[in-house]
């Protein structure tokens, strides 16, 4: 006969190896459900970290206590845990049964169901079963039920205790060493890559530094340009009359016969009055006419 089971409800289990199953209904947005089990001593906590099978370790060395991992059946997904109750170490008095989803709320499973079936017989009907409801919702693990000693023979109870610091927060409270300084991942090392050229300003040229081209060279002993020294030892020959520039009016050439003048830059030529040789007065007025006695 198959025992639906309250919270806080026991049965007593008469064989000598159970399996306890998981089960969930599947759906957008579920969350994957794992089973682990914690085997507690005589104090209520685990003798070593050895006494916690879950999927990262999922068989106890004694062999007693294994993952038999997940399945998909037409009811749901199922995840497993056989006990060979029978075999367990008298140093082990209660074996918890729980349900995690990896640090999402439970909140988010729907249908969940704890199953205990006889691993050694031939009926497909459970022992007994227990619907898992979360108290707020919040949980992120849930101790769904218990094995445990009662004298010669083997209990379950119906739990649903929930934790929201999810699996690691429960294994802590029974006394597991989880370690929290994880190493942290290698830092990448920096890419090496060629620097580009750096572009440094030119440094400002003074201006003795300008290249200035030379003046055009001229024969030695030639009178300097206008704005070009004499050269050493050179005498610049005497300006003629006709090179001296005439500023508007013709220049006297001191010393040498005066020539016709040069027209000034920039001015029409003045021209030279000669005296008529045939040239005479006109008559004279009367008011010229000097009295006479």
């Amino acid at each position: 006969m198959t025992h639906a089971m309250l919270k806080g409800s026991n049965v007593l289990l008469e064989a000598t190896a159970v399996r306890a199953v998981l089960r969930w209904a599947p759906g957008q947005g579920v969350p994957e459900v794992d089973a682990s089990a914690l085997l507690l001593g005589s104090d209520g906590r685990v003798r070593s970290d050895e006494d916690f099978v879950f999927y990262n370790q999922p068989r106890h060395p004694s062999g007693t206590v294994r993952l038999l991992g997940k399945k998909r059946e037409t009811d749901g997904l199922t995840d497993t845990i056989q006990t060979d109750l029978a075999g367990v170490e008298p140093g082990v008095g209660r074996i918890l049964l729980v349900a995690s989803a990896d640090d999402v709320t439970f909140d988010r499973v729907r249908g969940l169901r704890i199953l205990l079936y006889d691993a050694g017989g031939s009926d497909g009907e459970p022992l007994a079963y227990f619907d898992v409801k979360p108290e707020t919702g919040a949980e992120t693990a849930l101790i769904c039920g218990e094995l445990y000693r009662r004298g010669e023979n083997w209990k379950f109870r119906a739990l649903g205790e929930g934790y929201t610091n999810g699996l690691k927060g429960l294994a802590n409270d029974f006394g597991i060493s989880v370690d929290e300084s994880e190493e942290a991942a290698a830092a990448e090392a920096p890419v090496s890559t060629p620097e580009a050229p750096v572009s440094t300003p030119e440094a400002p040229v003074s201006a003795s530094e300008v290249s200035v081209p030379l003046p055009p060279e001229r024969p030695v002993g030639a009178p300097a340009a206008y704005g070009y020294p004499a050269e050493a030892g050179t005498v610049a020959a005497p300006a003629t009359a006709a090179a001296q520039p005439a500023y508007g009016y013709p220049q006297p050439a001191y010393g040498y016969p005066q020539t016709a003048p040069v027209p000034a830059y920039g001015y029409p030529q003045t021209a030279v009055a000669v005296p008529d040789p045939d040239f005479e007065l006109p008559p004279q007025g009367p008011q010229f006419i000097g009295r006479q006695g």
